[in-house]
């Protein structure tokens, strides 16, 4: 059972006549006739009464008619369906950050979203990175934002831009005539660091 059969009985049940049913679907007569003869053969019902001059409609004709029918009306709006999804910037971008970034990197980034992509709503969820990953990996964000180096099987990473780490010292502190500063001269310095969880002070220690 094909999409076309049940168009070619649709056709004949409209026009009441083979000829001119081939004639609405493009194809020769005989072409049509086999088609539905086809299809009664698999179905193991006769669809039609042919006769001399106009072609008479079963019962069970008239009712798998009028289901093949409403397939038809189904399958049209499968084009419809996908054609909404066609461009991904159309639907939501479910977007993740660490904590670390979220304030300074999306307001930049929220304007310059809107402006390219005006039609994809943005949804945005700040958590630490392993709740970030645990997330995207059962699909409840789409991508997140997060420091490298960040090495989880099955997820594709892409480097955005690059900034050096720094140290606030005070004023009178004698590493300030320093040019570089290296974990080995800060450790015998007592450090302040961001709290557990945050991947910036997992990448110090």
């Amino acid at each position: 059972m094909t999409l076309t059969e049940l168009r070619y009985i649709v056709a004949v049940a409209r026009h009441r006549h083979f000829g001119r049913a081939a004639e609405s679907c493009h194809v020769s007569q005989p072409t049509l006739s086999m088609g539905v003869r086809r299809l009664e053969e698999q179905l193991g019902v006769v669809l039609f009464e042919r006769g001399h001059g106009e072609v008479r409609i079963t019962p069970v004709g008239e009712a798998l008619v009028a289901q093949a029918q409403r397939v038809l009306d189904e399958a049209e709006r499968i084009p419809r369906i996908a054609g909404q999804y066609g461009d991904p910037l159309d639907g939501p971008l479910k977007l993740g950050a660490i904590y670390t970034i979220g304030p300074y990197l999306l307001p930049w980034l929220i304007p310059v979203l809107h402006e390219r992509a005006p039609r994809m709503p943005l949804l945005i969820e700040e958590d630490y990175t392993a709740g970030l990953a645990r997330r995207l990996r059962s699909g409840e964000l789409d991508a997140i934002l997060v420091a490298l180096p960040f090495d989880e099987p099955g997820i594709d990473t892409r480097p955005l831009y690059e900034e050096p780490f720094v140290a606030l010292l005070p004023a009178a502190h004698p590493l300030n005539e320093a040019e570089e500063l290296t974990l080995e001269t800060l450790a015998g310095d007592d450090l302040l660091l961001l709290g557990p969880g945050h991947c910036f002070r997992d990448q110090l220690l």
